[in-house]
């Protein structure tokens, strides 16, 4: 029996050992054609793809780095690496050169591309999830729940698996508010707040943030402000994590292994109804 076991124990350690992992970096995911007209947009909007070689019907998780909708750079956190499934970092345009709903309006097309060519690569459509930091997890949030940005690709939003913000806005963020010529402590939900597209059949919803004493301004009561509303909508799949301790930054590292766990138990619920 113990032979047995080890026997078992080093195969599944072979197998991990022999699943490789290949990366493809700035992919332009609008068309030609629009990005040669902007060379803003052809420079930012590019997203690398980090994936499972030769792996079929795998998970993807589309990133939306944070910086607060005026910096920042495509990435594909560490911690996400050789998990089984794929990571798309996404690039996209900043305010003050672009406005809301610019930013918003380029995650959809990244989240478009995802949909309309993970397949290729191996990947299952029905499991896409979407996360990100701060301004990612604010935009992941905002295609998430606001329909209207996928459907103009005729995609349902309520077919992403997940979606798994790390300390997003739910009220307007406070870039969008800034350029309405609003400060950081002016709270504002309009058409670009996550909180106003609270809705009972939206996909599943995990809300993580950090310490609310030691988080971005009012980030862990907004969060908790969005899944009571969440819940009193009639929303059933939404979940609140605090990292006690944690800030507005550090709040990511505790947060990767949380979003693995739920990527993980959601893609077994998916493929067990299949």
């Amino acid at each position: 029996m113990k032979r047995l076991f080890l026997l078992l124990l080093l195969t599944s350690f072979y197998g991990i050992a022999q699943q490789q992992y290949v990366i493809e970096k700035d992919i332009h995911y609008y068309s030609d054609s629009l990005d040669k007209k902007d060379i803003y947009r052809d420079s930012q909007c590019t997203l690398d793809i980090y994936y499972p070689k030769n792996a079929n019907n795998f998970a993807t998780v589309v990133w939306f780095h944070g910086g607060g909708l005026t910096s920042g750079n495509k990435e594909i956190p560490t911690a996400l690496l050789e998990k089984g499934f794929a990571v798309i970092g996404v690039g996209y345009r900043f305010s003050p050169k672009v406005k809301a709903p610019v930013y918003i309006e380029d995650a959809a097309a990244a989240i478009a591309w995802a949909f309309q060519h993970i397949g290729k690569y191996g990947g299952n459509t029905d499991l896409i999830f979407l996360s990100g930091h701060s301004a990612g997890g604010y935009l992941t949030m905002m295609v998430g729940l606001d329909k209207k940005y996928l459907s103009k690709y005729s995609i349902d939003a309520n077919k992403i698996a997940g979606n798994i913000p790390f300390s997003g806005h739910t009220i307007t963020h406070f870039t969008v508010r800034k350029e309405k010529g609003m400060n950081d402590i002016q709270p504002l939900i309009d058409e670009y707040a996550p909180l106003f597209f609270a809705r009972p059949d939206a996909s599943p919803l995990v809300l993580i943030t950090g310490d609310p004493e030691l988080e971005l301004l009012g980030r862990y009561e907004e969060n908790a402000y969005m899944w009571r509303m969440m819940k009193l909508a009639g929303h059933k799949r939404t979940t609140l994590y605090k990292l006690e301790g944690f800030n507005h930054g550090s709040m990511a590292e505790p947060a990767y292994p949380l979003l693995i766990k739920e990527v993980n138990a959601i893609t077994k619920e998916i493929l067990k109804r299949k």
